[in-house]
């Protein structure tokens, strides 16, 4: 055997050197102290643990957030009510039996996540089809509730009034036990929500109405023939129920106006009406006949002067106006034209005329009516 040196000579190798074992790579060092303590052991599993956890909560909330804000199971609009100081829980467990969330947890945790657990506000809302969780949480949370209409026709008395508050049954509570004074409502569209109580709506549609009032008196002209605010309403509610037609509202008004300045009686027929019924109004097939217009009742214009002691109905904002703001006219008189408006006159001999035209109107209406009335019956006889 041979053997090189550092010099690279080769040296030969003796019998007894070439049977010895060369030296082989040296076995691995033994763990220090430091690597099998026990404390570091656990250590390390802590921090293997608390890297899963981690790992599990963000897949964990990945998940849920996909969840949340993914479009919700319901196929149709929801209505839910919820009432006051009512728990997220509660309402997470109402959401989900009622088919618009696929799970109350989720939604739980979502609200805390968004620190809108304690901005959920009471009232009924309509949760719209396929709406996520996000979306619900953010209705709830902006309190837009559902809102109904409550309309108050224009020349309704009190009491119809209150019987249409009565007959919403989204409203709650009593009515006051006492009418208020007849024309003190407002005369609009009013908007609710669930629970709103019925003396909440009168008090809130006299305060309007007051507020209607005084800013049409403020603006009036100043030779009205009125001498208060009461006067004011009383002459308003007459126009309202004397005419439908916006454009001759004003022009109604100068006809009594005028007529209150000459000392004329205004001999106005809802007058006589409202002196025989009261606020309950006339039935609609009872038609007014002459001996009522002879009534003494204190409401008769037939018979008293001047105005009568109060509203006969509760006026709109454009029948104030129109007695706040008068047509500049000498009219006197006004009919029916047969066309839903009035027919008007300086004089009793144009008047005159205007009712001789209206009552052929009235005759051939009539006589038409009783002619297809008849024709009507021979049909039917004609087919048994």
């Amino acid at each position: 055997m041979v053997r090189r040196t550092g010099s690279d000579r080769i040296v030969a190798k003796s019998a007894r050197e070439t049977l010895r074992p060369e030296t082989g790579t040296p076995p691995p060092s033994k763990r220090s102290r430091y690597a099998r303590n026990r404390f570091v052991v656990f250590l390390n599993f802590v921090l293997s643990c608390v890297i899963f956890l981690v790992i599990l909560a963000g897949v964990l909330f990945y998940i849920g957030k996909l969840q949340f804000e993914r479009p919700g199971p319901s196929t149709t609009a929801e209505t839910i009510m919820i009432p006051p100081r009512t728990g997220v829980r509660a309402i997470a467990d109402l959401l989900e039996r009622r088919g618009l969330i696929t799970d109350a947890r989720i939604f739980v945790v979502g609200l805390r996540i968004h620190d809108a657990d304690s901005a959920i506000k009471a009232g009924e809302y309509e949760i719209k089809a396929h709406a996520s969780m996000q979306d619900i949480m953010e209705l709830l949370e902006s309190g837009r509730s559902v809102l109904y209409s409550l309309t108050i026709p224009e020349g309704e008395t009190v009491a119809q009034a209150f019987e249409r508050i009565a007959n919403m049954p989204q409203l709650s509570g009593e009515l006051p036990e006492e009418l208020p004074p007849e024309g003190s409502l407002a005369t609009n569209t009013f908007r609710f929500t669930r629970g709103t109580s019925r003396e909440d709506v009168v008090n809130r549609l006299m305060e309007e109405q007051k507020q209607i009032v005084s800013s049409a008196w403020e603006r009036r002209a100043d030779d009205l023939p009125i001498d208060s605010v009461e006067e004011f309403i009383t002459l308003a509610s007459i126009v309202e129920k004397e005419t439908g037609v916006p454009d001759e509202r004003s022009r109604v008004a100068a006809v009594f106006l005028n007529r209150l300045e000459r000392g004329m009686r205004m001999q106005s027929d809802p007058t006589v009406i409202y002196g025989l019924f009261g606020g309950e109004g006339k039935p609609s097939d009872r038609p007014i006949y002459r001996s009522d217009l002879e009534k003494e009742t204190p409401y008769n214009t037939y018979i008293i002067d001047g105005l009568p002691p109060t509203p006969i109905a509760n006026p709109g904002k454009a029948s104030l106006e129109a007695v706040a703001n008068p047509s500049r006219t000498d009219d006197l008189y006004f009919v029916a034209d047969g066309t839903g408006g009035h027919a008007f006159a300086t004089t009793l001999d144009e008047h005159n005329q205007n009712v001789a035209r209206w009552r052929r109107i009235e005759l051939e209406r009539r006589t038409q009516q009783e002619q297809e009335a008849a024709e009507g019956a021979e049909e039917a006889e004609d087919s048994e």
